[in-house]
């Protein structure tokens, strides 16, 4: 690990911890933590809630990394997974997740972990069945393919692998751009994206706070990321809708339509 990423990795754990107020102050938190009281309750939506089922959540030993406050940790096994665990080095959202954990009936059957993804517990690895990474995780990665191989190493021989981010053609767009349909970036930019706004997803204006890194991956160094780590792509699916900022729903139903997301799901040799 480089000193820059050392770097990175811990100016973004802080600017999480410096937004996470501005997300308890939200309706969809307030939502959040009236839904998980029913053992039922998601936050997903249909088509991770899909890939998830097609891909053996049921019964499975579900591992999530990136869980900040928990809601897609818990969310798995409200889809049958028989224990999750959440991985965050946010120790502000992950008392969230502890939050949302206590209010579930499903509860007992969750764990959360505070840690450097980078750093992980020896006596994590081999132990999950299904692997989950969702909207944004990968961008906050430094060193995506050391990342995607320390993902790979929790899971069992067999285990599965199931990938739900935003697509990287995305990131070349700015929807805050006087012309937002102008590409603003390269598609291979190779230095960090740099911003002192906090991080929120609801649209809401956004107040300056402590610098996080957002580090741009493209499509080639996903796939050959996930294939150097020993996982055996299965399925890889791109699709028109946005599942992130609602800043970006105005890319959404264009004639000329951009790949907004994917799913990727893969299998542990």
């Amino acid at each position: 690990m480089t000193r820059d990423s050392e770097t990175a990795i811990e100016a973004n754990r802080i600017a999480w911890n410096a937004s996470a107020q501005r997300h308890r102050e939200s309706e969809e938190w307030r939502r959040q933590l009236a839904g998980f009281g029913d053992a039922a309750f998601s936050t997903f939506d249909p088509v991770i809630t899909r890939v998830l089922t097609d891909n053996g959540v049921r019964g499975a030993r579900a591992v999530q990394l990136g869980c900040n406050n928990g809601r897609e940790t818990l969310s798995m096994l409200a889809l049958g997974a028989s224990h999750a665990t959440g991985i965050d080095q946010s120790d502000a959202f992950l008392a969230q997740a502890e939050e949302l954990r206590a209010v579930s009936p499903q509860g007992g059957n969750a764990r959360f972990l505070r840690a450097n993804v980078y750093d992980l517990p020896a006596d994590l690895a081999g132990r999950f069945d299904l692997a989950l990474i969702t909207i944004g995780v990968l961008n906050w990665m430094p060193d995506l393919a050391r990342f995607l191989s320390i993902m790979s190493s929790l899971l069992v021989s067999g285990g599965r692998l199931v990938v739900y981010e935003t697509h990287p053609v995305l990131d070349m767009f700015d929807p805050d751009a006087e012309n937002p349909f102008v590409p603003q970036h390269s598609y291979f930019r190779t230095e960090p994206f740099i911003s002192d706004d906090e991080i929120v997803y609801d649209g809401s204006a956004t107040s300056k706070a402590p610098p996080s890194y957002w580090h741009f991956h493209t499509m080639g160094d996903i796939v050959t990321g996930c294939v150097r780590a020993g996982l055996q792509i299965s399925e890889l699916v791109e699709y028109p809708h946005s599942n992130r900022e609602t800043d970006y729903d105005l890319y959404e139903g264009k004639a000329a339509q951009l790949p907004m997301c994917y799913t990727l799901t893969a299998t542990r040799a």
